[in-house]
């Protein structure tokens, strides 16, 4: 790169402008206070940690994705976080160590070596919710109904909420005996909803023609929550583990309505992101004419086995960026006040006053030219009639 090119940042990597990072900073608190006020503590793991703690869980998943470098102190392998749920799992089973229910939060950058599709960020600043130590309905609606509530603090609207369970998918392929390639295939092509293909790959596995094709009718089992009566009566010979999931799919999808009337919600038993870890409940969040999701989570019970503590987990991460360039709120943004230069006991006083009503005053410097709008204030404080006011920029 040429010295002329050396402002340039890397492919996918953003900087935020004053403006910008103004209102990423007000959504950023009013979510905060959001999960406070749900009793969710906030966490602040570290950017670069240990990479077995980084790929552990859901994690392995991210191995592709991760930044890896050698650390000079210790000689062992670091990598900078790509996903943040790993160490809160850590976090919870490590160092809290509790026995009761436990309700975190965060918010940080991560870091990815490439984006999840064309042109988006590898560096999104990640904000999520978990919920440890509780098995049930009960939390998967909570972190669910968490994450719309989200949306709605952030002012994204038309959203639509993809539900499936793994374990209806996990049940087929064991009874099926797939070997990993071909269970990785059978894979790829139920999230391709690739109907044809499905029934080529099952045709040719030595697997029972019943099987089979509850195994191909998975990739149009979608729609709203009535599918669930077709997915009972289309897999029934499946046996009680595959019932069970979508039994329990089905309690999930009802509180989340019935906490949510206006959700937008659609059922689809080949929604299977992050299968691999994931064993339960998994669900995205889209909205239109935006092709990647803007959110997703599931229940990820074994995330913590690997630290000691194997406690059932429940959550949900976004991007506040993302969630930001799809807001339809006006983020106010601080009054801004230029104050001239000088010792004056008063104009010292009325400065501070401003400053402790939460308006931004800006002291002049030596030598500054004092045009209020040259520094994006909106008004100035002149001295009228001996007292120190606010007069509007006219410029």
């Amino acid at each position: 790169m040429t010295l002329n090119g050396h402002w340039i940042l890397p492919q996918g990597i953003e900087e935020a402008l004053p403006e910008q990072a103004a209102r990423l900073e007000y959504l950023r608190r009013n979510l905060l206070d959001l999960y406070r006020s749900w009793g969710y503590e906030m966490v602040m793991p570290p950017f670069i940690d240990h990479i077995e703690s980084l790929l552990t869980g859901t994690g392995h998943d991210l191995d592709l994705q991760t930044f890896k470098l050698i650390d000079q102190l210790s000689g062992r392998t670091l990598g900078i976080r790509a996903d943040m749920t790993p160490q809160v799992a850590r976090i919870d089973a490590h160092q809290l160590k509790r026995d009761v229910p436990t309700r975190l939060c965060y918010i940080g950058t991560v870091l990815r070596t490439r984006s999840d599709s064309f042109g988006s960020s590898r560096s999104p600043l990640q904000v999520g919710a978990e919920l440890y130590g509780h098995a049930g309905v009960e939390s998967d609606v909570e972190i669910l109904d968490l994450m719309l509530k989200t949306f709605e603090a952030a002012g994204v609207d038309q959203v639509y909420l993809d539900i499936g369970n793994v374990d209806v998918y996990k049940n087929l392929v064991k009874q099926a005996g797939l070997d990993q390639q071909d269970e990785i295939r059978l894979f790829e092509l139920l999230q391709q909803k690739a109907v044809t293909e499905i029934k080529q790959l099952v045709a040719g596995l030595s697997i029972d023609t019943g099987l089979a094709t509850m195994i191909t009718r998975l990739a149009q089992l979608n729609g709203d929550v009535s599918i669930l009566g077709q997915a009972r009566e289309q897999l029934k010979s499946a046996g009680s583990g595959v019932i069970s999931a979508i039994d329990y799919l089905e309690q999930v999808a009802e509180g989340v309505k019935r906490n949510n009337k206006h959700v937008r919600l659609n059922i689809d038993l080949a929604e299977l992101h992050g299968y691999h870890y994931h064993t339960g409940v998994v669900f995205g969040a889209f909205v239109p004419r935006h092709g990647q999701e803007i959110a997703r989570g599931g229940r990820y019970d074994d995330i913590g086995k690997i630290f000691g503590r194997a406690r059932p987990a429940t959550g949900f991460s976004t991007d506040l960026k993302q969630l930001l360039a799809l807001s339809n709120h006006d983020i106010p943004m601080p009054q801004n006040v230029l104050a001239p230069a000088g010792e004056d006991p008063d104009l010292q006083l009325a400065v501070d006053r401003l400053r402790e009503q939460g308006i931004c005053v800006s002291r002049s410097l030596p030598g500054q030219n004092d045009e209020a709008a040259a520094t994006g204030c909106s008004q100035k404080l002149e001295k009228i009639n001996g007292q120190w006011q606010l007069v509007a920029n006219e410029s």
